[in-house]
């Protein structure tokens, strides 16, 4: 698949595990088949959201192996594949691309903290060594630094690094990477909150967490402003509103589970040190899908 196929609504799947704590094949193959039928226009296995900081590189690539096989090639696969190790970041890229990915995601380096040239450096070599397009990962809140906009234009002269999921937050920064974008570099969001002011600006969609449990309601509020229907997209955003801010009270993916298990589609299990929601914020979070118009189980 080609660059044109990054836009619109893609899903940051979260794992699905047994009450014994293994990944659940079954409600795995479930959720990816049910998110296609939905209309949703991307995966992405075994990031963040997918809980890949507790999973063995044996069921990352399991885990991509199902979303791929399921989705027979109907939507990408972008398989994260990033970690603050150049050289297990290659060997993840690798793996991930033998089990069946489209696209790999890779996160800069958490913890390590590098400096922007060490950011090019990093990602330079990942993209040399990619039997697979790259999409870069900006996410200062998790990893401490931030790919700034000149890194990141860059970046996006390399042949093999195809599009940028920016979760900075700072839409100036963002603003500034879609009006200086080489053609053909994709920039999604990485806000749920965001998508309609980032595609406004010329965007592509969104990697979204809250399309777990409303991958419909995602891909059409994508469709309109892509469209620049500005009023439907405005309602659409609005009736999502309580759920993008319901869906990240706490950590993500803790509260999306909670969601997803309210709705009957997984089991509400986490691998430490993730635990269930507080039960403090369930009531708010059933009142955000119903408002969604999400059937509860």
């Amino acid at each position: 698949m080609g660059i044109s196929a990054l836009h619109g609504a893609i899903t940051a799947l979260v794992t699905p595990f047994t009450p014994q704590g293994a990944v659940d094949e079954p409600a795995l193959r479930s959720l990816v088949a049910w998110q296609i039928a939905e209309g949703i226009d991307g995966l992405v296995p075994v990031g963040s959201t997918g809980e890949a900081a507790t999973l063995s590189l044996t069921e990352r690539e399991r885990v991509v192996a199902i979303t791929a096989e399921v989705a027979a090639g109907r939507v990408p696969v972008i398989a994260g594949a990033g970690t603050n190790d150049t050289a297990a970041a290659i060997e993840n890229s690798r793996v991930l691309a033998r089990a069946g990915a489209t696209h790999l995601l890779h996160v800069s380096p958490m913890y390590s903290k590098p400096p922007q040239r060490g950011l090019l450096a990093h990602f330079r070599a990942i993209a040399d060594a990619s039997p697979l397009p790259v999409v870069l990962y900006n996410v200062p809140g998790r990893t401490a630094s931030n790919v700034e906009a000149e890194t990141q234009l860059a970046l996006a002269e390399h042949p093999n690094i195809v599009a940028t999921k920016e979760a900075s937050g700072n839409v100036a920064q963002i603003g500034e990477i879609i009006r200086r974008r080489p053609a053909g570099f994709a920039v999604l969001s990485g806000d749920d909150a965001l998508t309609v002011e980032v595609m406004a600006l010329g965007g592509n969609g969104i990697i979204s967490v809250v399309s777990n449990a409303v991958p419909a309601a995602m891909h059409q509020l994508c469709v309109d402003a892509s469209r620049g229907d500005t009023v439907a997209a405005a309602q659409l955003h609005e009736r999502l509103r309580p759920l993008f801010g319901a869906a990240f009270v706490e950590s993500n993916p803790i509260p999306i589970k909670a969601a997803l298990a309210m709705m009957g589609r997984i089991q509400n299990v986490l691998r430490l040190p993730l635990v269930s929601l507080d039960g403090a914020h369930e009531p708010a979070l059933r009142a955000a899908l119903t408002a969604a118009g999400v059937a509860l189980a």
